[in-house]
């Protein structure tokens, strides 16, 4: 890439290109920051899953439709949110599904993500305040890394300012998106002045947000979706005040920028959510063909079974899950032992009442009660010591 500035002070560099040609292929910077950040997210969420016992992959399983519903939200947010950049005059619609060019907006990516997180949880039988928890420190580091994509891009900057940290900003060509305009000499042209470099500000927010997530939730244990809801708060509340230095055209609601009226809704709602919401952290017990649980990748080499391995047999998927207690979780990991299934409505009738499907425990024939050929004999036609008979079962 190249790189210029006109002015002697201090100041950040941007990139003069964000578009590379492989062949016929473009390799954009924009895209490679998102998919990068898609691949620390899964890998944040895996490791926090498996922690909460549910089997590995299926983070997997919840990225093949969180993914996709997440950008197709993300995009739609933005085509709403600014429309006369693609139906106003001089628009042009089918650029609103040129997302290669920029214009992600996060408020539709996470809704459009909890959507395919909640469809793919309800497939695997985990509980979609389980997953949204896993996932609460990855999002924000996802994001983070994707704001780099926005300083290839040159975009998402603020005011003017003086500070050593000014950013430099290309004027970028429209006729060749990715590409700075460049002068008689070929070198590209810079904007006058530096400009305040919110796109950074934001992503070092985030991994702040990502500090905050993780420290949080080890030490209050937080569940059923806390995480989550302190993630959107602790992001909200960042993202309220770099929105507010942003100059780049935006729609406004009362002479404030629409993002601002998102971010200070967005986080009443999870504060609410997290001051509400209360309960133990959900811990996950496989139920079917999984349900052993996984030897502790510490252990002894000699404990391993290398017939599975020479056989090339796989764990089978488990069919769904059951939510236990922290101590029921680690009882289970550490000797197997499964905890007592949650009460039925037998386990709710009075001592001594039939179960529901009229079978009576301890009702099999003894011995001695059987006829000479060995069929059972009828209890109607047998007396006890005082000569009283059973009640009949159908009274």
């Amino acid at each position: 890439m190249t790189l210029a500035s006109l002015s002697p002070q201090a100041a950040l560099p941007s990139p003069s290109t964000a578009v590379w040609q492989l062949g016929p292929v473009p390799i954009r910077a924009y895209a490679l920051c998102i998919i990068l950040g898609i691949v620390l997210a899964c890998w944040v969420t895996e490791r926090r899953l498996r922690q909460r016992g549910v089997a590995p992959g299926a983070v997997l399983d919840i990225a093949v439709w969180a993914v996709p519903t997440g950008i197709i939200g993300a995009r739609i947010y933005h085509v709403i949110t600014s429309p006369e950049k693609y139906f106003g005059a001089g628009g042009d619609p089918v650029k609103a599904f040129a997302i290669w060019e920029g214009g992600l907006g996060i408020w539709g990516a996470v809704a459009g993500g909890a959507i395919g997180a909640w469809i793919a949880a309800r497939q695997l039988g985990i509980p979609f305040g389980v997953v949204a928890d896993a996932l609460a420190p990855g999002l924000p580091l996802a994001q983070a890394v994707g704001r780099v994509g926005n300083w290839f891009n040159n975009e998402l900057f603020g005011a003017r300012t003086t500070l050593p940290w000014g950013l430099e900003i290309h004027r970028m060509d429209p006729d060749n998106p990715g590409h700075a305009l460049r002068d008689d000499a070929g070198q590209p042209i810079l904007e006058p002045g530096l400009y305040q470099p919110t796109f950074l500000y934001e992503a070092l927010w985030n991994l702040g947000v990502v500090a905050l997530v993780l420290v949080l939730d080890r030490r209050l244990k937080l569940g059923r979706g806390r995480a989550f809801a302190l993630y959107v708060m602790g992001y909200t509340v960042g993202r309220f005040w770099i929105e507010l230095m942003r100059t780049d055209e935006a729609n406004q609601i009362l002479g404030v920028r629409l993002n601002v009226w998102t971010a200070a809704l967005v986080f009443l709602g999870a504060l609410i959510y997290f001051v509400r919401v209360r309960g133990p952290r959900e811990y996950l017990i496989p139920v079917g063909a999984a349900a052993t649980p996984t030897p502790p990748t510490t252990s002894d080499l000699s404990q391993v079974d290398l017939s599975e391995r020479e056989t090339g047999a796989r764990a089978a998927a488990p069919e769904g899950y059951r939510v236990v207690s922290e101590e029921q979780y680690q009882a289970w990991r550490d000797n197997g032992v499964v905890p007592p299934e949650p009460a039925t409505e037998d386990d709710d009738r009075p001592v001594g009442a039939e179960p529901l499907d009229g079978a009576v425990p301890g009702d099999e024939p003894s011995a001695d009660e059987q006829t000479a050929d060995g069929t059972p004999e009828s209890r109607d036609d047998r007396a006890d010591a005082t000569g009283a008979r059973p009640v009949d079962r159908d009274s």
